[in-house]
């Protein structure tokens, strides 16, 4: 018997190191990205492509050109309330991290202090971003004002505070490839990186599991609010039937093809996607229209359903 609890003991021994191993965050090599550099004008494109104000700037702060990113946006979910922390170049915000640190926090998910962020963080969505757009948008993130804010915690309560377990999350639901694969033309291409990458549509309108990895079976069919509270529209083709022409002129002026415009989050959206190309704008609209068509799961009673969320 004492044998056999010792070979027990042995083996949750080698087990927890073993998992210890596994869930450990990996971060790019900072040679690699440091060798990177960023052009501040071309980030200026990418940071509206990202929705990096949309989510970083204070609560009811203006909209400018020159967003302050002091954070303290609160996101709540079913696994607690995630607050958006200060980005901006200061001391409380990223003003001391290398860009290879800020870098390896947009593409691996990894602080400086080698923890995993919560993927409440889209890292999951710009984890498959060009390393060169990331370098210039860290170059754009050096030219907005800085701001003395202290970042809040998180309000997460236990299990899902301890940040190690994130390693098995990523395990499981990171997702590095394209969900929407196969033989797409060029402008086809540039949508999907715009979309699946860089402004992470995915995290919003597709449906997750009890875990909160992305059911990417049911790409961009709709889903819950992670809020509780509204339904985030399907923008496949079975359930956004609008033209390319008429996606455009959305995601230039807000307004549908219904005389009607866009609110909530989705205006904060067409806030960024304005401020792209004619191009872009056409190639996420191609992509849409090229995306598998996924009936629409029925909202949940008394959740509503809400067209207007990102």
């Amino acid at each position: 018997m004492r044998r056999a609890l010792t070979a027990l003991g042995a083996l949750a021994l080698v087990g927890a190191g073993v998992a210890w191993w596994l869930t450990a965050p990996d971060p790019l090599p900072e040679e690699e990205l440091a060798a990177l550099q960023g052009d501040a004008a071309r980030g200026r494109t990418i940071f509206a492509a990202a929705g990096c104000a949309s989510c970083h700037v204070a609560p009811d702060s203006p909209t400018t050109d020159a967003p302050v990113l002091a954070g303290g946006q609160r996101f709540v979910t079913q696994f607690g309330t995630f607050v958006a922390p200060n980005i901006s170049p200061s001391p409380q915000g990223v003003g001391d991290w290398t860009d290879a640190q800020v870098m390896n926090a947009v593409l691996r998910g990894v602080s400086p202090e080698g923890r995993h962020y919560y993927p409440a963080f889209p890292w999951n969505a710009y984890n498959k971003a060009d390393p060169q757009d990331v370098a210039d948008l860290v170059a754009h993130l050096r030219t907005l004002p800085p701001s003395d804010a202290e970042s809040l915690p998180h309000e997460v309560p236990f299990p899902f505070n301890i940040r190690r377990s994130l390693g098995g999350w990523k395990l499981l639901f990171m997702q590095t490839d394209w969900v929407i694969a196969g033989d797409l033309t060029p402008e086809q291409e540039r949508g999907r990186y715009l979309v699946e990458a860089l402004g992470h549509c995915g995290e919003c309108h597709t449906p997750r599991n009890i875990l909160g990895g992305l059911r990417t079976s049911a790409w961009l069919s709709g889903a819950p609010d992670p809020s509780g509270t509204g339904h985030n529209p399907n923008i496949t083709p079975a359930g956004l039937q609008w033209s390319e022409a008429d996606i455009v002129a959305m995601l230039q002026s807000g307004f549908t093809p219904d005389f009607d415009v866009v609110g909530g989050e989705m205006s904060e959206v067409v806030a960024n996607t304005a401020q792209l190309t004619d191009e872009d704008r056409q190639a996420i609209a191609a992509y849409l229209k090229a995306v598998p068509p996924i009936e629409s799961a029925a909202p949940e009673p008394g959740t509503g359903d809400s067209t207007a969320e990102e």
